[in-house]
C-alpha cells in the first residue's frame, strides 16, 4: 500500500526542521487562495490586514461596558450563559446612539430568555439594567450620554423543569411520545421539544405525505411542580408525487441541468430522503455555495407537491498554492488552476503540478515531478452518475524505486445511496522503472488495467468522524502488453469510529486493512510501483515511508505481494480547539500472495489535533516500538484530517 510520509532512513527532525514543518503545514493549510480581494481575512481566529476604521459607518458610535452575573453559583451555567451573550460578544464594537443601546439590551433580554428554555429553565428571570435604571423604566428615546454606557445583566436562572404530561392529537394522536422522546419526567428544554416536532412531523412525511405539520402547540409550565405539560396537535396532509421543479438563482449553470440533478421524477411518491439527497447531489457538484431544496406550500392541479429549488452559484475559475516541508522529503511545493462550470452543466477541469525533495538532492533530475489534467461531467447515466478521465505525468524517486511515467484513465462512478458508491474505469500506463532487484528485473512496462471499487460509508463526518464505520473493496485486474504478464490486485479496508461520551469529545477510531496480488509466481513479475508497501504517516507511524517490509541487501525496500495493517486510535478533546490522540500501528508486508505476518513492525505515538472549519491540522509523533538496523529512531508527520 502506497502511504504517506518521510521517505529516507534516518533519525528525526531537529529544532529548525521541526520549526519549519509545522510552519509548513500551516501554510499548506492556509496558503490556498482564490482570485477575490478583501480588507482583512481570518486565519485560526486571528484577523489580519483588518482596518482600524471597520466601524466608521456606525451613525453616532456609543460604547458600552457589561457586567454579567449569574446567580446560583453554577460556573458551567454561567459560561454557557455568558458565551450565548450578543452584548457580551460585541462589547468591544459600538452601536449607533442610545436607540442602539436599547434595542440591543432588548434583544439581550429575549436571546438569554431563550437560552434559558432550552436548558429546561422556564421560571428564569433576566434583569438588565443600563446606566442603573431597569431596561423597562427606560423611555423608548432615553439618552444615554457619550458613553461608555455601563450595562448589568443579572440572571436567575430558576430551577430546571420536567416533562409532565404529553399528549398528541391530530394525526398524530395514534403516534407514542416516547418514540420521539416525550417521556414523563425527562428532558423538557425547548431543544427537546422541537426535536420531538421535527421527528414527528418527519415520520409522517416519510409515508409520502409532504404537507405533514404541526397546526397547534400548547406548552404549560405548572411552577409548583415544576414540569411542562406539552399538547401537539399535528395534520398530516395528503400522499402526494412530485409536481414540477422549479429552480432559481443560477447563472452561468443550465437550469434545466439543475432540476434534473435534483433527481425529483414528476409522479414519484414524496419521500423528505430523496430531498435531503437532492439538495446534497448539487451541493457535490461544486458548483454551488448554498442549495435549498423545498416544497410548496400546496399540491398542484394534479394533486402533486411542486419542488423549489434555490442556489447561489460559486465563482467558477479558482487557483492555488500550496507548500509542504519533511526533514526526509524536503521542500515541496505545489500548484492547481480549475474550472467548476466549462459548459453550463457542471463540468470540472482541474490542472495540477508539483514538485518536491527540493533540497534534498542537488540534481533537478533527483526531484519529484508530478503533472495531471483530470476532466468531471456529471449526470452521464442518471444524477448520481459522473464520468471523470485523467492524464497525467510523473517522475519519482522514493528509496524503492525510480519511475517516469504517462498514463490515462477513464470511468465512471455512480452513487447507489447516500452511503454506497461504485467505480470502474480503464487504464493505460507506460512507464520506466529501476528498482532494488536491478536488472535481473524488466524496467518497461506498458499496462492496461480496469480498476473497479466499492465503498460504503456511514460516518457522521469525512474529516474528523465521531461515529460511523466505512468500507472499501477493490479489485484491479492489469495486463503487462511488454512482458506478457496479468495479475489481479485486491484490496480491502475498514474504518470505524464511536464516540464514548454524549458530546464526542473521546472518541476511539480502529482501522484494518489487507491486501493480495496473485496470478504470478515472483514479486519481480510485477512493476515496482504497483506493488505493496507500508509505512510512514497513512501507515504504521514511527517508519519510514514505504520501510516496512522486505528489503534487498542494501537496505533497500523491495516491495510485496501482499500486505495487511491495523491501527487503533484515541482521539481525545482538550479544549473546543485543541485535542491530543496516543495511538498505536501494526503492519506488516510480505512476498508471498497472502500476508504470512512473519515480521509484524509496531509503532506508538501521540498526536495533536487543531480544529478547524476544514478539518482538523494533525501533527503526530511516532517512534518504532520493534526497530529494524536502519530505521528512524523517531518520526514525525503533519497533514489535514485525521489520520484515517
Amino acid at each position: 500500500m502506497l502511504s504517506e510520509g518521510p521517505r529516507k532512513k534516518g533519525g528525526g527532525l531537529d529544532g529548525r526542521r521541526l520549526l519549519r514543518a509545522l510552519l509548513a503545514a500551516l501554510i499548506l493549510a492556509g496558503a490556498t487562495t482564490a482570485a477575490t480581494t478583501a480588507g482583512a481575512f481570518q486565519l485560526f481566529g486571528f484577523r489580519f490586514f483588518e482596518s482600524e476604521n471597520e466601524d466608521a459607518d456606525i451613525v453616532d458610535p456609543i460604547h458600552y461596558t457589561v457586567t454579567f452575573e449569574v446567580a446560583g453559583g453554577d460556573t458551567d451555567l454561567t459560561k454557557q450563559l455568558r458565551d450565548a451573550s450578543a452584548m457580551v460578544a460585541d462589547e468591544k464594537r459600538p452601536v449607533s446612539g442610545s436607540l442602539g443601546v436599547l434595542a440591543k439590551a432588548r434583544s439581550e433580554r429575549e436571546l438569554l430568555v431563550s437560552e434559558l428554555y432550552r436548558r429546561a429553565r422556564y421560571d428564569g428571570v433576566v434583569n438588565i439594567s443600563i446606566a442603573g435604571t431597569p431596561l423597562d423604566e427606560l423611555p423608548p428615546d432615553a439618552e444615554l450620554g457619550a458613553g461608555p454606557v455601563p450595562v448589568s445583566i443579572v440572571i436567575d436562572p430558576g430551577t430546571v423543569f420536567t416533562l409532565g404530561d404529553v399528549v398528541l392529537k391530530g394525526d398524530a394522536a395514534g403516534l407514542s411520545p416516547v418514540s420521539f422522546g416525550l417521556v414523563r419526567g425527562g428532558d423538557a428544554s425547548s431543544d427537546a421539544i422541537l426535536k420531538a416536532e421535527a421527528l414527528i412531523v418527519r415520520t409522517l412525511k416519510e409515508e409520502g405525505r409532504p404537507l405533514a405539520k404541526v397546526t397547534n402547540r400548547e406548552i404549560v409550565a405548572d411552577h409548583a411542580t415544576t414540569t411542562l405539560d406539552v399538547t401537539m396537535t399535528v395534520e398530516a396532509g395528503p400522499i402526494a408525487g412530485y409536481g414540477a421543479t422549479t429552480v432559481k438563482g443560477t447563472e452561468a449553470m443550465d437550469r434545466d441541468f439543475t432540476a434534473y440533478m435534483a433527481g425529483l421524477k414528476r409522479g414519484q411518491t414524496y419521500s423528505p430522503v430523496d430531498i435531503d439527497d437532492a439538495r446534497q447531489r448539487l451541493l457535490n457538484l461544486e458548483v454551488f455555495n448554498s442549495v435549498a431544496v423545498n416544497e410548496a406550500d400546496a399540491l398542484d392541479a394534479n394533486g402533486q407537491i411542486p419542488i423549489n429549488v434555490a442556489v447561489s452559484e460559486r465563482k467558477r475559475r479558482y487557483f492555488g498554492i500550496g507548500a509542504s516541508y519533511s526533514s526526509t522529503d524536503g521542500l515541496g511545493i505545489e500548484g492547481y488552476w480549475g474550472h467548476r462550470n466549462l459548459f453550463g452543466h457542471a463540468e470540472k477541469l482541474l490542472i495540477k503540478g508539483s514538485i518536491s525533495r527540493i533540497g534534498e538532492s542537488s540534481d533537478v533530475g533527483q526531484l519529484d515531478y508530478n503533472a495531471s489534467i483530470m476532466f468531471e461531467k456529471p449526470g452521464v447515466l442518471g444524477p448520481p452518475s459522473k464520468f471523470f478521465t485523467t492524464i497525467a505525468a510523473v517522475s519519482e524517486h522514493p528509496d524503492a524505486y525510480d519511475r517516469q511515467a504517462v498514463g490515462g484513465e477513464l470511468g465512471v462512478s455512480y452513487d447507489i445511496t447516500r452511503k454506497q458508491s461504485v467505480s470502474a474505469s480503464a487504464k493505460v500506463e507506460y512507464s520506466k522503472i529501476s528498482d532494488a532487484f536491478g536488472s535481473i528485473a524488466p524496467n518497461r512496462y506498458l499496462i492496461f488495467s480496469t480498476p473497479l471499487q466499492y465503498v460504503y460509508d456511514n460516518r457522521d463526518n469525512k474529516l474528523d468522524p465521531k461515529k460511523g464505520w466505512r468500507a472499501l473493496v477493490f479489485a484491479e485486474p492489469s495486463y503487462d502488453t511488454i512482458h506478457g504478464t496479468a495479475w489481479l490486485k485486491l484490496r480491502g479496508e475498514a474504518s470505524i469510529y464511536q464516540s464514548l461520551d454524549a458530546n464526542g469529545r473521546y472518541v476511539g477510531a480502529l482501522r484494518v486493512a489487507t491486501g493480495s496480488i496473485v496470478g504470478v509466481d515472483n514479486v519481480t513479475d510485477i512493476p515496482a510501483d504497483r506493488r505493496f508497501y507500508a509505512g510512514g504517516g497513512g501507515s504504521v507511524r514511527g517508519y519510514a515511508y514505504q520501510g516496512v517490509g522486505p528489503k534487498d541487501a542494501r537496505g533497500q525496500p523491495t516491495g510485496g505481494l501482499s500486505y495487511a495493517e491495523a491501527s487503533v486510535e484515541m482521539r481525545m478533546g482538550i479544549t473546543d480547539t485543541i485535542g491530543i490522540v496516543p495511538f498505536v500501528d501494526a503492519g506488516t508486508v510480505s512476498l508471498e500472495e497472502y500476508p504470512d505476518f512473519a515480521d509484524v513492525k509496531v509503532g506508538a505515538g501521540l498526536g495533536l489535533r487543531y480544529l478547524t472549519p476544514f478539518g482538523p491540522l494533525r501533527l503526530d509523533a511516532a517512534v518504532p516500538v520493534n526497530p529494524s538496523p536502519g530505521d528512524p529512531s523517531f518520526a514525525i508527520y503533519a497533514g489535514i484530517g485525521q489520520a484515517f
